[in-house]
């Protein structure tokens, strides 16, 4: 514990803690800038058949559909916490950016979490990188778009 908070008391640690949560145990951040309009990559998360085909172990309501901009969801299942897709026009593209903040069930192991951390970037990247695959299809490297 840092002194000077510690000797402040009570009251001030507990606004030093509320400025400042405990960051959760499976905490994964994933950027990739895609060439297609935001709305195509919207399209692509907006039905919840999707969801399930992307996460497959996840348990998502929704409670914050932002249209374009992307999807928040609540997160259960193997995993509690939340989630978020949020959709940035960048360029003549989007920056898809992915946010994963949950908790594994009490009572893993350290290298447990290392290995869920691990596993839940790669399965990001692979989300990620099926859409860039699938949405850019037929477009030249250094072409823009194709319009719809």
């Amino acid at each position: 514990m840092i002194p000077a908070i510690h000797q402040a008391g009570g009251l001030f640690r507990d606004r030093v803690v509320a400025l400042f949560p405990p960051v959760a145990s499976v905490d994964v951040i994933d950027e990739t800038f895609l060439v297609v309009p935001r709305s195509v990559v919207a399209a692509a998360f907006a039905p919840p058949s999707a969801w399930r085909r992307f996460w497959p172990d996840l348990d998502l309501q929704v409670y914050l559909d932002r249209g374009d901009q992307g999807l928040r969801w609540t997160v259960g299942g193997a995993l509690v916490g939340t989630m978020e897709v949020w959709l940035e026009p960048v360029l003549d593209g989007t920056m898809l950016h992915y946010f994963l903040r949950a908790e594994l069930p009490d009572g893993v192991s350290a290298k447990h979490v290392s290995r869920e951390i691990r596993r839940r970037q790669l399965a990001a990247k692979e989300v990620s990188l099926g859409l860039k695959m699938t949405l850019e299809a037929g477009r030249a490297p250094g072409c823009p778009p194709p319009v719809s």
